[in-house]
């Protein structure tokens, strides 16, 4: 009797401890938002993915530059003033990887981004408005 006893009081202690550490592993942080960018501009285009951060925002991608081009892109707040802004060097005929952290240091982070495609003297040729999701 004892050994059945000892047997299903040592199931009882596997199943909760199972349920225990399910439960922490579900209590894990949701990932940070992301938004697929896509900036065409003729063959040249800004491509990739930024990632909302609490006071910044993360753009991971490319600049395919046709001609000379560059890459811009700017933070901004609720009420529409712009917080922080980036840019590549101008990049003549080459994809070149861009990884670049723009600064949102307010609380909430950044309402939105814009991300432009300018020519080689720093003027927007085609911009794209990108809502924190």
């Amino acid at each position: 009797m004892k050994a059945h006893l000892a047997a299903a009081l040592g199931s009882v202690v596997l199943t909760a401890g199972t349920l225990l550490g399910a439960s922490a592993a579900g209590a894990q942080t949701a990932a940070y938002p992301t938004s697929p960018v896509n900036v065409p501009y003729g063959a040249s285009y800004v491509h990739g993915t930024l990632t909302w951060y609490n006071r910044s925002v993360v753009f991971d991608g490319t600049l395919r530059a046709v001609g000379c081009r560059r890459a811009w892109f700017g933070t901004y707040g609720a009420s529409g003033n712009q917080l922080s802004a980036k840019s590549t060097s101008t990049k003549c005929d080459v994809t070149y990887p861009i990884n670049v952290a723009i600064p949102a240091d307010v609380p909430g982070g950044a309402a939105y981004v814009i991300v432009c495609v300018d020519d080689a003297n720093a003027k927007p040729l085609w911009c794209e408005r990108y809502n924190r999701p």
